[in-house]
C-alpha cells in the first residue's frame, strides 16, 4: 500500500512532542515524532468512463468524491 494519498498528495510529516515537564519549564526538548495519514484502500467506480479504480486516497479527499462527485475529482488529480 501507498503512503501518500492518490488525490490530494498528503503523506506523513513529523511533528514535535510536548510533554507536561516542558510546559511547566519550556527546557526539556522531548524530539520529534512521526504523524502519519489516514488512508485507506477504496474501489471507485466512475460511470462517465465506465471503469472501476482501486485507490489509496485519504479521508478528506475520500469527503470530496462524495460531495463533488468522483469523475470531477479524479480528473483534476490527472487518474482519469
Amino acid at each position: 500500500m501507498s503512503k501518500e494519498c492518490a488525490v490530494t498528495g498528503i503523506s506523513s510529516s513529523k511533528a514535535g512532542g510536548y510533554s507536561n515537564r516542558v510546559r511547566a519549564t519550556q527546557f526539556n526538548p522531548t524530539g520529534t515524532r512521526r504523524q502519519k495519514a489516514n488512508l485507506q484502500k477504496k474501489r471507485i467506480f466512475v460511470p462517465e468512463v465506465g471503469k472501476t479504480f482501486s485507490l489509496v486516497l485519504s479521508t478528506r479527499a475520500i469527503k470530496t468524491i462524495n460531495r463533488d462527485g468522483a469523475y470531477k475529482v479524479l480528473k483534476k488529480a490527472g487518474i482519469v
